[in-house]
């Protein structure tokens, strides 16, 4: 199976905004052991700007302090995954929402990904925050996965986040939200619900982003699963989820999961 994973800011950095290489190493200690089960996997990261801000010691104030941070950053970030990939080789691939949505570009864009795949080494995605401005940005890497995930016809999308899926509520402000197990289709309503939501920390993607990158995946028969980085070896249990009872699954058609 090809799998898109994508891991959040707060999953990669420590609480002081700086890389965490002892997170990056857990997480690719994982991914390891899906390749060695014969599963093909492309990472989708944040943390780019978390990095660069650890590094300079101060945050953006305005849009070219963050393209600034991100280029101090990118280096960081793909330098802590080819520590902790070693052997394998990490392949650095910064996308733009042109890339995705200019036809010619879209399929240059996927001829590099299959090739990187093909050669054994792992695509580590990042939006090329460097660069981008509002006319260009994909806007968060949720969605940039979920595009992905759609521009290389992944089996499932997993996206990896400070929670451990979706809530009937806030569970930080309602103790008593409960995790819903199976999302069979997302609806309007549910983007409704959530569009509300303050995003907040070092990260640009709320609750609100998840469900747009469902909606990206199960119209194009894919099958998302929102789970927790922290929680121990969760993508083992993701590869076996019919025996597990965590995280969320946004089903690939309505009412079925995607094989």
């Amino acid at each position: 199976m090809r799998w898109i994973v994508k891991i959040g800011t707060s999953s990669v950095c420590g609480s002081d905004a700086r890389l965490s290489q002892k997170k990056i190493n857990a997480f690719i200690k994982q991914v390891r052991a899906l390749i060695s089960g014969g599963h093909q996997i492309l990472v989708v990261t944040s943390g780019a700007v978390g990095a660069g801000i650890g590094a300079i010691g101060k945050g953006p104030h305005d849009v070219t302090d963050k393209q600034a941070l991100a280029a101090i950053g990118q280096a960081r970030l793909m330098a802590a995954y080819q520590r902790a990939l070693d052997p394998i080789v990490a392949g650095q691939v910064l996308l733009t929402r042109q890339d995705l949505e200019d036809a010619d570009r879209r399929q240059a864009s996927r001829r590099t990904l299959e090739r990187v795949l093909q050669w054994g080494a792992i695509p580590v995605i990042n939006e090329n925050d460097t660069v981008t401005d509002a006319e260009l940005r994909i806007g968060d890497n949720d969605t940039l996965a979920a595009r992905v995930a759609v521009l290389v016809a992944a089996d499932r999308l997993v996206i990896l986040s400070d929670i451990d899926g979706l809530y009937t509520d806030n569970p930080k402000t309602h103790p008593d939200a409960l995790r819903i197990d199976a999302v069979p289709w997302v609806t309007a309503s549910d983007m409704e619900r959530y569009s509300r939501e303050d995003r907040g920390g070092l990260g640009t993607g709320g609750m609100l982003t998840k469900l747009e990158a469902a909606r990206i995946a199960q119209e194009a028969g894919i099958g998302m699963v929102l789970a927790s980085s922290q929680e121990p070896d969760v993508l083992e249990k993701i590869d076996r989820i019919e025996n597990w009872q965590g995280g969320t699954r946004f089903l690939a058609k309505r009412g079925i999961v995607r094989a």
